[in-house]
């Protein structure tokens, strides 16, 4: 019930907040951009205050007093949301994106023989009329050519038998966005491992800071607070400033800040090898203090590889497709923890000899090879991160990312 739940929410929210600013309007696209960070904001002073408020009552008033917190703070929330829905801009879908999808797939496998005529017209004209095949009308393209022929009319109507120019583009945009889906997801590894081999670090460190005690469960505090704090900063000072000089809405693009993310997993998984490397030769129990700088990076690289990959698939989806893009992300998200389980179990079975278990198959984190670990997966960061940039060079944008636009024509990174 939880996945089911959850699901759905982190599908609709960031959709439904983006429609609520238009992309065409210089000041909306400005909000729209600003939106992404206060809604990953949001997101992790959610995070924030779970780990504060919400583990010191189950460890010291009951799991029944927490949980039921938990439950009246949903509510709450969903009351709010339901308050705005006589203000909200409401984009009703028009069938589902999914058939359209296929049905441009069908008919242009099915027209694979068939010559491209050098006009379309007529068969994109005969489509459209009589029904409306998408929200937005999009211009036609040159690239993926051979999809062009879902739009060759044969004499037949019927959604799977012709398709409308625009259902064309729609797919194209899809498909167009699939190669750094991939590499986006390969690149997100490092961070999904970082995050869980970090925190159990911390628990091998001296966790006094002061007179205070930070217990380990409470450990992702440290890069959420690193997010918040950089969050917030990004949007009001570095944003404005960026702006200015770049021209671009969000100060980059949104693969230049994606990227910027998958350097900071890369030189976080470098440091995270090192510190390791100390840490099992110290003498004195190594102060939490020595993981900060991961931290940081991991801070970092949430504030721009997460919120970038957000607002990427939000804005560059067809106006018809914008929860359909947003699951994108947080399948991506899920596919890379999976693979990310999968590169451990590869690690530890190439390592395992005979009776002496794999790199990470020790008792404790001083009898595994964990600074060994991080090393691979610096090297995988570097592979993904190439690949990355291969990818986001090729990739022209659906929407300008520029404040004014002052030519058709779309920039890449």
């Amino acid at each position: 019930m939880t996945a089911f739940g959850d699901g759905f929410i982190r599908v609709c929210l960031p959709s439904l907040g983006a429609d609520q600013f238009d992309h065409e309007d210089p000041s909306e696209s400005r909000q729209q951009s600003s939106f992404f960070n206060w809604y990953t904001f949001g997101i992790s002073s959610g995070g924030f205050i779970g780990l504060i408020f919400i583990v010191w009552l189950e460890n010291y008033k009951g799991w029944d007093i927490g949980l039921g917190v938990c439950a009246i703070l949903i509510l709450l929330g969903l009351l709010v949301v339901a308050a705005g829905i006589p203000f909200y801009r409401n984009q009703v879908p028009e069938g589902s994106p999914l058939t359209r999808i296929l049905q441009v797939l069908v008919v242009a496998f099915r027209n694979r023989k068939l010559e491209l005529p050098k006009k379309l017209e007529e068969a994109q004209e005969s489509c459209t009329r009589g029904r409306t095949c998408s929200v937005d009308a999009l211009s036609q393209t040159n690239s993926l050519k051979f999809l062009d022929k879902a739009c060759i009319n044969r004499g037949e109507n019927g959604a799977w038998s012709v398709c409308s120019a625009t259902m064309v583009e729609e797919t194209k945009i899809v498909l167009r966005m699939l190669p750094l889906f991939v590499s986006s997801m390969i690149g997100y590894i490092s961070n999904v491992i970082l995050f869980t081999f970090t925190v159990q670090q911390g628990g091998m460190t001296n966790t006094r800071l002061g007179k205070i005690h930070v217990s380990p469960a409470t450990l992702f505090i440290i890069p959420t607070t690193f997010q918040l704090v950089m969050l917030a900063v990004y949007d009001q000072f570095l944003v404005p400033f960026l702006r200015r000089r770049t021209g671009y809405v969000g100060g980059v693009t949104h693969l230049q800040r994606i990227g910027i993310g998958f350097a900071s997993m890369l030189l976080a998984s470098i440091i995270a090898a090192i510190v390791e490397k100390k840490r099992k030769e110290a003498l004195v129990q190594m102060s939490l203090f020595w993981l900060a700088p991961q931290f940081f990076l991991l801070g970092v690289a949430d504030v721009t590889s997460f919120t970038g990959l957000l607002e990427f698939f939000n804005s560059e989806a067809p106006r018809g497709m914008k929860s359909i893009a947003t699951a994108l992300f947080w399948c991506e998200l899920g596919l890379a923890s999976l693979m990310a389980t999968l590169l451990v179990e590869i690690v530890n079975s190439a390592t395992r000899h005979g009776h002496k278990g794999g790199w990470l198959e020790g008792t404790t984190l001083n009898s595994s090879h964990l600074d060994l670990f991080y090393w691979v997966l610096a090297v995988l960061g570097f592979l993904s991160f190439f690949n990355y940039l291969y990818w986001a060079k090729k990739y022209v944008y659906q929407h300008n990312p520029r404040i004014v636009e002052t030519s058709a024509d779309q920039d890449s990174l």
